[in-house]
């Protein structure tokens, strides 16, 4: 038997604790997910704030429904699959990325929109202790 056939039943059969806190002791991360604001999470802001959060999902949909018109069932599929795709291809978290080939399939690659110019504050060029980042992304922490 190889090491790595033993390594998976090993695995399988040594139980391993959870230390991860949750539940209701569970405390809120500051640095990961900002202050606590209960107002933010139980109305939005302003009344057009949900409407620009689903403008790109909308706006998927319907063109989605008319690519599936014009050009039949295998079209919207085919796209959207491809656009799976794309989106598994990644960096490291730590690194930035332009997502040029994810741009190319939206049709967005010659247009220069607000998180060409300002960015989105998440996706900060600061990098951070790039094994705390995996580790958070992970899940880990």
């Amino acid at each position: 038997m190889n090491a790595r056939g033993l390594e998976c039943q090993l695995k399988d059969c040594i139980p391993v604790p959870d230390f991860s806190a949750s539940g209701a002791f569970e405390s809120h991360d500051m640095i990961h997910r900002g202050f606590p604001n209960v107002k933010s999470e139980l109305f939005p802001v302003h009344p057009l704030e949900l409407s620009e959060k689903n403008f790109s999902l909308n706006q998927d949909k319907m063109n989605f429904s008319t690519l599936r018109n014009i050009q039949g069932l295998h079209a919207p599929l085919k796209l959207q699959m491809e656009i799976k795709a794309v989106k598994q291809v990644q960096r490291l978290p730590f690194l930035p990325s332009s997502n040029l080939s994810f741009d190319i399939l939206k049709g967005n690659y010659d247009c220069i929109g607000f998180e060409d110019i300002l960015n989105d504050p998440a996706e900060s060029e600061v990098m951070g202790d790039p094994h705390l980042t995996i580790e958070h992304k992970l899940g880990l922490l």
